[in-house]
């Protein structure tokens, strides 16, 4: 068509180019619009409809539509010719999804027309929107999984789970993540490794890394003493303050032995390490540990055996090994039911039991103390069977020592006081006493004082005014607010217990024959702690300073990969050595006397020693002293030339093991000698006859 064959208004200018090569329609070409020139569009025709309407209707100002017919006319010469040519013409329109309207439905004033560009419009928007969206669920994506490797990445590199990520290992035949024996030898002295007793325990301490003793917590008995190497809290912390008391609180009496009184979770506070464990998802096994089956924090570890006191060694030994045969995670047979654990608490009450029934010197308590260590001798080998001596841990610890009793060390609480005053009894064999009249404490407490100055084997302490800061066992309303606490080796009894007078004259014999829960500081107090396995990589033979069986908790946590809770515990692995065993600096095996030395013996020392100074005084001998305590100042004399202290009934260590008793009868004997030679020499006629007759 040759330009300006037709005439074309202003308007129709902007919407129409002519193409010289007959390649474009009349409107734009198909499928080239953007979408800013589609919206153009769109508003003309909006506006164009606005201010018309097909028909000759009325418009938008009230006047008839003028029907622009010139555009439809020339639209249909277009169509003729094209047909006439045989050119196919693209459509007017294009949509983004292709669809365009028909040459027969262009028509300005057609209603078909408007429809179909609406139809157009809206399918522009559905897909625009379409594609926003699309967007930001890419973008929301893409922010999700950036949240979520930020997320792993801080956890990696958190610095206090330095076990968290550990390579497992291997023994052949299965993978081990950080993996702990733990065994408690309840009542196993710390001396007791010096009898000869325990090969397997004194090679373990020689391949493995250990103080010369773990310190308890006071006061020394099982249950708070367990509870405390669980959770690594003081008894005033977690709550369980003594094998019996008294909560004031709830009103409830604590009672160890007895389920109902003492399985209860509202009891025990803080979080013991099986529930540390399971929290962390390292699966735990506890096997009659004092509290574990308390269901503490309502998370029970994997597997919980109940108590029971009379179960054969041989038998927990079994237990243990068959838990370390179970699949472990990454094995084919692995059973979510039946997990292998990372944690193995397990209770052995043998030596306590038998020390309480027969005394820590018995020769009953030998026995039991080579079965505790041969049974550790089992559990070794077991090990090494299944070539897990390199991969788990294996840490062994005491709760408490044990000190031997007497009638001639008990003291009738009735002498003291009148128990019908008191509303409770706390403890054993340290009393704590709750009056029935809060105003009556000061004066009870004044009463017991004076007693105590006539009678040197007890302390008395207020809760709240002199208690010991080293006892950490003041800040908790479930300990009584006045106590008894008996020197080591001394009980305190009722009349309904034990009549001592009666006890006395009858020669009756005191059960129990061996005792504890004495000041934790004390050497028949002592306990043991032993370990060895890849989280602790040290010498064999590695020595560490003491230290306080709250310290236990964060070692077992860190052993098995897992953040411990906060406690009143210190040390953290890898433990720091202060040198061998072997070392010359290293502190001499030490056999604490037991039973423990009396005012009373103190006493027959001292007019012993006056009197033997007397007498050399009139015979002129030069030193005899020496010829009658032969060597230096004994432990015995030592305290007896110590002030005595209200805080501590500590003695220092003897460096001979033999007993006080038997100290005494050997010193007895050389004054005997002694005063023979002197009769001899200075008495006439108690000349020897036979040296005379020679």
């Amino acid at each position: 068509m040759a330009a300006g064959s037709d005439t074309y208004s202003a308007d129709e200018g902007t919407l129409y180019d002519h193409s010289e090569d007959g390649s474009y329609s009349r409107g734009r070409p198909s499928g080239d619009g953007s979408e800013l020139e589609l919206d153009i569009l769109e508003s003309e025709d909006e506006r164009e409809r606005l201010l018309t309407e097909s028909g000759g209707k009325t418009g938008l100002f009230g006047k008839k539509s003028v029907k622009i017919g010139k555009w439809n006319a020339k639209k249909s010469k277009d169509t003729t010719k094209a047909a006439r040519n045989g050119e196919s013409r693209g459509l007017m329109y294009d949509t983004e999804e292709g669809v365009g309207a028909s040459d027969q439905s262009l028509s300005t004033g057609s209603s078909e027309s408007d429809a179909t560009r609406l139809l157009a419009t809206a399918a522009q928007r559905k897909a625009r929107r379409k594609r926003i969206c699309r967007r930001v669920a890419i973008y929301a994506a893409i922010v999700a999984l950036f949240l979520a490797l930020l997320f792993i990445a801080y956890r990696l590199s958190k610095p206090s789970r330095k076990n968290a990520t550990a390579t497992m290992l291997s023994n052949g035949t299965s993978l081990f993540p950080p993996t702990t024996i733990l065994i408690s030898l309840d009542g196993f002295r710390a001396d007791f490794l010096y009898r000869g007793l325990t090969p397997t325990l004194n090679e373990f301490v020689k391949n493995g890394i250990s103080p010369k003793y773990m310190l308890p917590s006071f006061p020394s008995v099982t249950f708070p003493n367990h509870y405390t190497m669980a959770t690594g809290l003081y008894p005033e912390a977690h709550g369980i303050v003594g094998n019996t008391f008294w909560d004031p609180a709830l009103k409830k009496e604590f009672y160890y032995t007895d389920p109902d009184k003492s399985l209860q979770p509202f009891w025990w506070g803080g979080e013991p390490m099986w529930v540390t464990a399971e929290r962390q998802k390292a699966r735990a096994a506890v096997h009659m540990w004092p509290g574990s089956e308390a269901h503490i924090s309502h998370i029970e570890p994997a597997y919980v055996d109940k108590f029971n006191g009379s179960e054969a060694l041989p038998l927990k030994v079994d237990r243990i090994l068959g838990l370390l045969d179970l699949p472990g995670p990454l094995d084919v047979a692995a059973k979510a039911d039946q997990p292998r654990p990372q944690l193995i608490a397990a209770y052995v009450p043998n030596v306590d039991g038998d020390g309480h029934k027969y005394g820590p010197n018995s020769t009953e308590i030998r026995q039991t103390i080579k079965d505790a260590d041969g049974m550790l001798a089992s559990i070794l080998h077991g090990l090494e069977e299944r070539n897990l001596t390199e991969i788990v841990n294996v840490i062994v610890v005491s709760d408490h020592g044990m000190a031997t009793t007497d009638v001639s060390r008990l003291i009738q609480l009735e002498d003291l006081v009148d128990p019908n005053e008191l509303s409770h009894i706390d403890g054993w064999p340290l009393y704590g006493l709750r009056p029935k009249k809060i105003e009556d404490l000061d004066r009870l407490h004044q009463q017991l004082v004076e007693k105590a100055r006539s009678n040197p084997n007890i302390d008395v302490y207020l809760r709240d005014k002199d208690m010991p800061e080293r006892y950490h066992f003041s800040k908790n309303e479930r300990i009584a607010p006045l106590w008894i606490v008996p020197k080591t080796g001394w009980a305190i009894v009722t009349k309904d217990e034990f009549d001592v007078e009666k006890g006395k004259e009858t020669g009756e014999v005191y059960h129990p024959r061996g005792l504890h829960g004495y000041d934790f500081e004390h050497p028949l107090m002592r306990a043991i702690f032993v370990a060895r396995g890849p989280s602790f990589p040290h010498k064999a033979n590695s020595r560490v300073e003491p230290f306080r069986n709250t310290e236990l908790y964060n070692i077992v946590c860190d052993s098995i990969g897992v953040e411990p809770m906060p406690n009143n515990g210190t040390l953290r692995l890898p433990l720091k050595p202060v040198g061998l065993h072997t070392d010359p600096e290293t502190p001499p095996d030490v056999t604490p006397p037991d039973p423990v030395e009396t005012p009373s013996s103190f006493l027959a020392t001292s007019v012993m020693t006056s009197f033997a100074s007397l007498a050399a005084s009139a015979s002129g001998l030069e030193d005899p002293i020496s010829s009658f305590l032969d060597g230096p100042m004994s432990s015995a004399q030592e305290l007896s030339s110590t002030p005595s202290s209200t805080t501590s009934s500590t003695p220092p260590a003897s460096s001979t093991a033999e007993s006080w008793w038997e100290w005494l009868t050997h010193k007895a004997d050389n004054m005997e000698e002694w005063v023979d030679e002197f009769l001899k020499s200075h008495v006439p006629g108690k000349a020897d006859p036979k040296a005379t007759a020679a």
